[in-house]
């Protein structure tokens, strides 16, 4: 078989996405808006987006700096803390300024110091939740210094998740960024409520990839990358055509000297060839006729959401990638910077 030249997909939507506030903001916005229609934008700022007036604020900032015709949506979260307010949530479910709210268990990830340290405590704003049939987004490791992090998703999932949805089985929950085979048989084995995103690059990176021949840090990420096994089960589910898993990127921006630091960040800015790379994964697991559904379809059925109107076209050609991208605040290092893809986005979101 001719393998297709030109691949015209949906407008896809990116379901988990960091895009910083001030300068940050304002240099990366368009790598995200030439790809996707809508993403769902996390609320670790600092101060954390907590209220909905918070995520008023931050979606007009957005908005700002979305380039002229480009008709792109934000689609705000909340950050959740101990003393959430459940009235606030439901103001601004009911004004459709929220979409979901955002789970960090304290100290687990970029700017979650103000995040969860007992879930017990806020089963009233989760009852809330599945009344509206508001989304929880959780990123899934547990933070107790006794637990290796290559396991800590998977004990979440026992010690936190497992129970969360046993109290709350009416709660819709996206169990996002997952990276071990234990999270993609929990979410295949669990009911309709419960879906997952994987990113781009957890698809492609083991953790080999990030610890043999020196530390690479520009491929440190949390969660952080695993054995092969856990790779080729993110792969599995992701082509498998199970509208349980859905794209989200987790693009997260560090300057370079951020990231090449004594104490490197976390996060991997994958925004600018997100597609490209996802389309390079499927093709690779002759899965390309399924990549659609993975980027365009099962998320905004998930969120409740319509499908987007108009398409993107990747073509297939060497497409050499930029090592960096330039910001006002100095360079953020590309995913796949200095690597040759096989297909590249034309003409944007249309």
């Amino acid at each position: 078989m001719t393998a297709p030249q030109r691949l015209t997909l949906r407008t896809p939507d990116d379901w988990h996405l960091h895009l910083r506030d001030g300068a940050m903001l304002a240099a990366v916005a368009r790598a995200t808006s030439a790809q996707f229609r809508r993403a769902i934008v996390m609320p670790n700022l600092v101060p954390p987006v907590r209220r909905s007036e918070d995520a008023a604020r931050y979606r007009d900032a957005i908005l700002a700096v979305v380039p002229p015709g480009q008709a792109f949506e934000p689609l705000m979260t909340l950050y959740l803390t101990e003393t959430t307010d459940a009235q606030d949530l439901r103001q601004g479910w009911e004004a459709g300024l929220v979409t979901a709210v955002k789970l960090y268990p304290a100290g687990a990830t970029t700017n979650s110091d103000a995040g969860v340290r007992s879930l017990k405590v806020l089963d009233p704003v989760f009852e809330t939740m599945a009344e509206l049939g508001m989304p929880l987004l959780i990123h899934g490791e547990v933070v107790d210094p006794e637990i290796d992090i290559f396991d800590r998703e998977a004990v979440f999932i026992e010690r936190e998740l497992r129970p969360l949805r046993q109290r709350h089985p009416n709660l819709k929950v996206v169990f996002e960024h997952i990276t071990t085979a234990e999270a993609v048989a929990y979410v295949e084995s669990e009911g309709q409520n419960l879906a997952a995103t994987i990113t781009a690059h957890h698809l492609r990176l083991n953790r080999n990839d990030l610890l043999v021949g020196g530390m690479r840090p520009h491929h440190f990420c949390l969660p952080v990358a695993k054995r092969e096994v856990h790779r080729l089960a993110l792969r599995r589910a992701a082509t498998s055509g199970n509208p349980k898993f859905f794209l989200g990127t987790d693009s997260a921006p560090h300057l370079v000297s951020d990231k090449e630091s004594a104490c490197g960040c976390a996060g991997i800015f994958s925004a600018p060839v997100a597609l490209e790379s996802y389309a390079t994964t499927f093709e690779e697991d002759g899965a390309l006729d399924r990549l659609e559904a993975f980027a365009s379809e099962f998320g905004p059925r998930f969120y409740g959401l319509p499908l987007n109107e108009g398409t993107v076209t990747l073509e297939r050609t060497d497409a050499p990638v930029p090592v960096n991208w330039a910001t006002p605040l100095g360079d953020v290092r590309i995913y796949h910077g200095g690597e040759v893809l096989p297909w590249r986005l034309v003409g944007g979101v249309r």
